[in-house]
C-alpha cells in the first residue's frame, strides 16, 4: 500500500524517581537543553520549550544518569549495569561513538574534564566505586579510592589545575588532584550520607550537601573548609542536590523538606525560599541552574521551573506521567483533541493535543495501575484500576468525582461504554454490567475466563472475549445479558477486542498474534478476515474513524494499520517505541493516530494513504 507514516510529535515521560534517592538532571554547555532519565530512555528536552523533546533508546539496561560533555558535540550515559554510552548529539540517530564498562554496577554519577577528554564515573560497583578514564580509549587517568560504601556524586573542576571531589553514602566526602587524579584527603564533616558535590563554574569553591540537612563550602584548589551554609543546618530535610549560578556567587539547593533555597554563598546565606507544597511527592530530589532558569524536580516527577521574584508559586511546572503508560483514549472538547492516559501508579494524565501541555485530575484517584480506559456520551471519562474499582470522572471539571466509584469484587481488567448510560466491566472471572454507573447484573460461576468485553454501539449486544479464543454474543435486554448460546472462534486467547465506530464491524486481536475482523449484519460468521504480521503477542487494538482501518500494536515494539477486507494491505511501523511494547493506541481523526509505551511516552504519528 503507497502510504506514509511518520513521527509527528514525541509527548516525553518525565523522570523516573524514587523516595530518599537523588536525580541528576544534566544542562547543556550551549544552554539550550535539559535531559534526564527514565527507565531505559534518556530524555534531551528544550529548556525554553520543552515540549520539544528528543529521546534516546540505546541502552539495555535502566538508565540512571546522563551529562552533555563541556564541548556540547556528545553525551556520557551511564546505567544499572555499570556501562556508560558516550553518543553524538549533532545527529538525530545519535550515533554511538564509544561504551565501556569502568565499574560493574549501578552508574549514580557523571562528570567530564572542562577538554571533554576524560570522564569520572562512580556508583555501586563490586570491585569498586569509580573510575577516570579518556573518553577516546577507555585508559585509565588516576583511580577513586579512599570511599568504604557506594559513591553518590562526583565532580571535576572545570579549570586547571583539575580538582576531582566525590560524596559517598560512608558519610565522607574525599578530594583528588590530578590528572592523574591521586586521592589527598577525606572531608569529614556530614553525619549522614553525603549525596551530591558540585564545582562552582569558576573552579574557586565545591560544596557538598548531604542527608543531614547540611551544605559545607569548600576551597576549589586546596580543598579546605571554608564555611557551612546556613549556620547549623541548610535544611531541615536531607539535601539531595545542588546547582550553581552560572557567575559562581550563588547556589540553589533541593531537599526533602520539600523546598529549595537560593543561597548567597559569599554571606552563607539563603536569599529565597521556595515552597514547594505539602505533600511528600512534593520532596525536591534534583535541581538545574541554567542561564535563567531554575529547575527543580519533585518525588511526583513534575520539573518546576522557579520565579525568583514569587517564591511560593513556580512559572511553570511540567507535568505527565513518570510510569509506563498502560492505555490511553482520545476525546474532544470543544472540538480540541485531548488525550487521556492511565499509568502503573495509577495516574491519569491530560495531554491538550494543541497546546502540547500535559494536566491532570486533582483530588484522590485511582490508587494502582489503570488498566483501561474510555470516554462516554455523558463527556465521562470511565477508568478500570487493578484497585478493584470503576472510576467515572467529568471530563469538564478538573478533579475525581468522590461519589462516582464503584466497588468491583474481583479486579477489573477490561471497561467498554455504550449509549444509554451502559458500562460493562471484565472482571477476573466476572462479567458485570452497569448502567448510570450502578451495577445492575452479574454473569459469574462462567466455564470461561473472560479477558475483555465490548458493547456493540446500538446498545443491544455485548461481546466478550475469553481466554479460550471464543468470543461469546449476550444480548442486552433491559437491566440483564442474556447468553445467545453462540460463540465465534479466534486463533487464541483473546487479548483486545472492538467495534468499529458505526458497529458494522468486530475486530479482535489474540496470543497467537493474529487479529480477526467479522461483519456484525452477517450474524458474525460470514466474511471474517484474519490479518497476519506481528511477531509476538498482540496487545491493543483502535478503530479508525473512517471505519475502513484499524490498527493493532504487539510486545514486537510494531504498529500495524490494516484495512479491512483485505489483509495485504496493510502499514507496518517498525520500533515505534523502541525496547517497549505499545500498550496503547488511540486515533485522534483519521490521518492521526497516537501511541503509548511502558517507555511513558506518547508519540503523535501522521498517516496519509
Amino acid at each position: 500500500m503507497s502510504c506514509l507514516l511518520f513521527l509527528e510529535h514525541v509527548f516525553a515521560s518525565l523522570p523516573q524517581m524514587e523516595r530518599g534517592v537523588a536525580k541528576v538532571i544534566g544542562g547543556d554547555p550551549k544552554g539550550n537543553n535539559f535531559l534526564y532519565t527514565n527507565g531505559k530512555c534518556v530524555i534531551i528536552r528544550n529548556i525554553e520549550n520543552p515540549a520539544i523533546a528528543d529521546i534516546y533508546t540505546e541502552h539495555a539496561h535502566t538508565v540512571t544518569v546522563a551529562k552533555y560533555a563541556p564541548s556540547g558535540y556528545y553525551i556520557a550515559s551511564g546505567d544499572a549495569s555499570g556501562k556508560v554510552r558516550i553518543w553524538d548529539t549533532t545527529q538525530k540517530e545519535h550515533i554511538l561513538k564509544y561504551e565501556y564498562t569502568p565499574i560493574s554496577g549501578k552508574i549514580k554519577d557523571i562528570a567530564w574534564t572542562e577538554d571533554s577528554k576524560r570522564i569520572a564515573v562512580v556508583g555501586d560497583g563490586r570491585e569498586k566505586f569509580g573510575a577516570v578514564f579518556l573518553w577516546d580509549s577507555g585508559s585509565s587517568v588516576g583511580e577513586v579510592s579512599g570511599h568504604a560504601k557506594l559513591i553518590n556524586s562526583v565532580d571535576i573542576r572545570q579549570k586547571r589545575p583539575y580538582r576531582l571531589a566525590t560524596a559517598s553514602d560512608d558519610t565522607c566526602g574525599s578530594f583528588f588532584e590530578g590528572p592523574p587524579f591521586k586521592f589527598k584527603f577525606t572531608l569529614r564533616d556530614h553525619s549522614q550520607f553525603v549525596n551530591c558535590v558540585r564545582f562552582s563554574p569558576d573552579g574557586s569553591r565545591f560544596v557538598t550537601a548531604g542527608a543531614d540537612g547540611q551544605i559545607f563550602v569548600y576551597d576549589g584548589t586546596n580543598g579546605e573548609r571554608v564555611c557551612s551554609l546556613g549556620g547549623e543546618k541548610a535544611h531541615k530535610g536531607g539535601v539531595y542536590a545542588v546547582s550553581w549560578s552560572p557567575d559562581s556567587s550563588q547556589l540553589i539547593s533541593a531537599s526533602g523538606d520539600k523546598t529549595v533555597k537560593l543561597w548567597d554563598v559569599g554571606a552563607g546565606t539563603a536569599v529565597t525560599t521556595f515552597n514547594l507544597g505539602t505533600d511528600v511527592t512534593d520532596q525536591q530530589l534534583g535541581c538545574l541552574w541554567q542561564k535563567d532558569h531554575l529547575l527543580t524536580i519533585s518525588l511526583s516527577g513534575y520539573i518546576n521551573y522557579l520565579d525568583k521574584n514569587n517564591p511560593g508559586r513556580p512559572i511553570r511546572t511540567i507535568k505527565g506521567h513518570s510510569k509506563s503508560i498502560q492505555c490511553l483514549t482520545v476525546h474532544k472538547k470543544d472540538g480540541r483533541p485531548y488525550i487521556y492516559s492511565g499509568s502503573h501508579d495509577g495516574h491519569i494524565n491530560i495531554l491538550s493535543l494543541i497546546q502540547k501541555k500535559n494536566d491532570c485530575f486533582s483530588g484522590k484517584g485511582h490508587s494502582n495501575q489503570v488498566s483501561k480506559m474510555v470516554t462516554d456520551e455523558a463527556n465521562e471519562l470511565v477508568t478500570c484500576s487493578m484497585d478493584d474499582t470503576l472510576r467515572y470522572t467529568n471530563i469538564n471539571k478538573t478533579e475525581y468525582s468522590a461519589s462516582d466509584v464503584v466497588k468491583m469484587d474481583f479486579q477489573p481488567k477490561s471497561v467498554s461504554v455504550a449509549a444509554g448510560g451502559l458500562s460493562l466491566a471484565v472482571c477476573i472471572g466476572q462479567v458485570v454490567l452497569l448502567k448510570d454507573k450502578k451495577r445492575v447484573f452479574t454473569l459469574d460461576s462462567l466455564d470461561y475466563e473472560p479477558e475483555v468485553g465490548a458493547i456493540h454501539p446500538g446498545g443491544t449486544t455485548a461481546v466478550v472475549g475469553g481466554a479460550d479464543g471464543k468470543i461469546r454474543l449476550y444480548s442486552i435486554q433491559g437491566n440483564t445479558l442474556k447468553d445467545q448460546g453462540k460463540a465465534i472462534e479466534a486463533k487464541g486467547a483473546i487479548t483486545d477486542m472492538a467495534y468499529s465506530n458505526d458497529g458494522a464491524y468486530l475486530a479482535a486481536i489474540d496470543d497467537k498474534k493474529v487479529a480477526t475482523t467479522f461483519t456484525v449484519a452477517d450474524g458474525y460468521s460470514v466474511n471474517i478476515y484474519e490479518f497476519y504480521g506481528h511477531h509476538a503477542r498482540t496487545v491493543a487494538l483502535a478503530w479508525s474513524p473512517d471505519n475502513e482501518h484499524f490498527a493493532t500494536s504487539g510486545m514486537d515494539m510494531m504498529v500495524f494499520i490494516w484495512t479491512v477486507g483485505d489483509p495485504d494491505n496493510r502499514i507496518k511501523l517498525a520500533d515505534t517505541h523502541r525496547l517497549h511494547h505499545v500498550s496503547g493506541l488511540a486515533w485522534v481523526n483519521e490521518h492521526t493516530l497516537v501511541t503509548t509505551s511502558h517507555d511513558a511516552s506518547i508519540k503523535q504519528w501522521t498517516v496519509k494513504y
